[in-house]
């Protein structure tokens, strides 16, 4: 069983190669390029962050030793997440724990906007049961944080970076989720483009045989 102790930037690639298998299904698994886009997006994402190749493929790298991801072989290498089968996560499972890695600590509700790209929840009641597997998964893969000074509603965190506590977590303001019609058209551009640059590169080697 793989330790809990994911930096950010590992926690933040998971959770794109979770969400993009839900969201995006089509163009997954995810090549290098696709997989630092999706960590760099402005969308659906606390924080927004700024990181290279080099420093994505480090973390892609340490997520495969810890057996939570692999790489496909390919005309591009690509790569993608173990934690379903390792974990044995539902698909509804698996969107709550993306959305936790890609914006932090949240409540139910801002969960049943967040995930809708990956999964539509139909009541409070399906999520709050997802919620209540990871958190008495064997290790626990979430936790219900104490309710905030003035908060409405406790919030969710994931484990996988270690134990958390709510002052470690401030509350932000509930920000809904972008359209996810964008985000999809980006992904499959970036994947296209690389599809045109391989196809390319294969007429030009055909060519140099006559």
């Amino acid at each position: 069983m793989p330790d809990f102790d994911l930096t950010p930037l590992e926690c933040r690639v998971l959770g794109c190669l979770l969400e993009k298998q839900l969201s995006t299904p089509d163009v997954y698994p995810l090549s290098l390029n696709t997989l630092v886009n999706a960590c760099n997006q402005s969308s659906n994402r606390e924080p927004v962050v700024a990181v290279t190749d080099a420093e994505v493929q480090a973390a892609v790298d340490s997520l495969i030793a810890r057996g939570l991801a692999e790489h496909w072989p390919g005309r591009v290498l690509k790569v993608a997440h173990t934690a379903k089968p390792t974990w044995n996560l539902s698909v509804q499972e698996a969107a709550l724990l993306a959305e936790l890695l890609l914006r932090g600590p949240q409540t139910p509700g801002e969960l049943r906007t967040n995930t809708r790209r990956m999964y539509v929840f139909p009541d409070l009641a399906e999520l709050e049961g997802c919620l209540a597997a990871l958190m008495e998964a064997e290790p626990p893969l979430a936790v219900r944080l104490a309710r905030a000074p003035g908060a409405r509603e406790a919030r969710v965190a994931h484990l996988l970076s270690g134990p958390v506590s709510a002052e470690a977590a401030p509350a932000r303001p509930t920000v809904p989720a972008a359209p996810s019609l964008v985000e999809q058209l980006e992904v499959e551009v970036a994947s296209l483009r690389e599809d045109l640059a391989d196809l390319r590169q294969a007429f030009e080697a055909f060519k140099a045989q006559f």
